[in-house]
């Protein structure tokens, strides 16, 4: 049974920050500011847990393993702040798709202890180009409704990844946006023009923002250009190696709800190494993880809590950047009780110290584990 727990900082709140205390058992149940004299440097900050939508692996692990693999990966995320997940599939043949599905569905519907909340897929492939791959396998085919709905019925897909160029697919966005799936432009070759169009049709956001997509020519403006001119949304990867700092700048300044992901994999929290994407192979060398051949940049090593440093390293302040990893997410996905600490909102928590190291996790009031 949950127990009902009192904190004690900077509480973070849907308004603003508050001093005081935030009481809590699953849910939140007060908040109320109070007055000491405690130097606010000495106080614990107290922030919304984050919201990871984009996540193949970690602890050696990939989600595409089936079985109990998304439960691992969603414990050892847990451990650096993540209290909600979506877990994310590679291009495969449809029957490794459907085995991965199988597992992130298992995971839903018994939510074990200490790990985070698997709230649905992201389908990342196999609706994308070939020209795009990135670190994904030539398995691309193209959309149809009836794929998609087959696979819907096992997991539910929140996002998934399409290119918008490829035969049928914007025709098709608006028929998906319908199931309640979030459309997002990626591992895409497609122009300007195409990015306009998806977003037109019901497009929702973009998959890792600047990779594997075209870009930023001013006199070829390809989908980035198309996020930066239109989006309200899209996900970007803040670990300082797949975008440069001042490109993020830019892309924080031009689409409102810019949100993080940690496209992380089987190598998060691992020593160097070579290890499972799907059914690439990736090598983890100083924090950078590649294709086994150093061809491509193949997900990351990431964790919510780095990339939370990470954001303030290149200056954004504290609200700004815990916005960006739990209430745009939730937003981005109408998930109105989750991304915020207020009366009755899940009770999803960090504490950090004011180095913003990660002291204590709750999901929806259960602590988490940290060793």
């Amino acid at each position: 049974m949950t127990q009902t727990h009192t904190l004690h900082g900077r509480i973070l709140t849907a308004t603003g920050w508050v001093r005081g205390h935030i009481g809590f058992d699953q849910r939140v149940r007060h908040i109320e500011a109070m007055h000491d004299e405690t130097d606010s440097d000495a106080l614990p900050l107290i922030l919304p847990g984050f919201i990871d939508l984009h996540v193949h692996g970690a602890a050696g692990v990939d989600i595409m393993q089936g079985g109990d693999a998304t439960q691992t990966v969603a414990r050892a995320h847990a451990r650096h702040g993540t209290t909600a997940l979506l877990a994310t599939t590679m291009t495969a043949h449809e029957d490794d798709i459907v085995q991965a599905l199988h597992g992130i569905a298992d995971s839903m519907q018994a939510h074990a202890p200490g790990t985070a909340r698997v709230l649905g897929v992201h389908l990342e492939g196999p609706y994308i180009s070939r020209e795009r791959l990135g670190a994904q396998p030539p398995l691309v085919v193209e959309a149809t409704l009836a794929q998609v709905r087959r696979l819907h019925a096992l997991a539910p897909i929140r996002v998934l990844t399409l290119a918008p160029e490829i035969g049928e697919h914007r025709a098709l966005i608006p028929q998906l946006a319908e199931l309640g799936i979030r459309v997002q432009l990626g591992h895409s070759a497609g122009s300007y023009e195409d990015g306009r169009a998806a977003l037109d049709a019901g497009a929702a956001g973009f998959t890792h923002l600047f990779n594997g997509m075209t870009g930023v020519d001013h006199r070829n403006p390809g989908i980035a250009t198309a996020a930066l001119a239109h989006a309200q949304y899209a996900e970007l990867i803040p670990d300082l190696q797949h975008v440069h700092p001042g490109a993020m700048r830019a892309a924080l300044r031009a689409i409102p709800r810019l949100y993080c992901v940690t496209d992380a994999t089987a190598a998060t929290g691992m020593p160097d190494g070579e290890y499972a994407l799907g059914s690439q192979r990736v090598h983890k060398c100083l924090g950078c993880v590649r294709l086994a051949d150093g061809s491509s940049l193949a997900g990351s090593a990431l964790t919510m809590d780095q990339a939370l440093r990470n954001l303030v390293s290149i200056g954004l302040d504290l609200a700004d950047a815990s916005h960006r990893l739990s209430l745009y997410p939730a937003d981005y996905l109408g998930l109105h009780e989750r991304g915020r600490l207020q009366p009755d909102a899940w009770a999803d928590i960090v504490v950090l110290d004011a180095q913003l190291r990660l002291q204590r996790v709750f999901v929806e009031g259960d602590e988490i584990a940290l060793d």
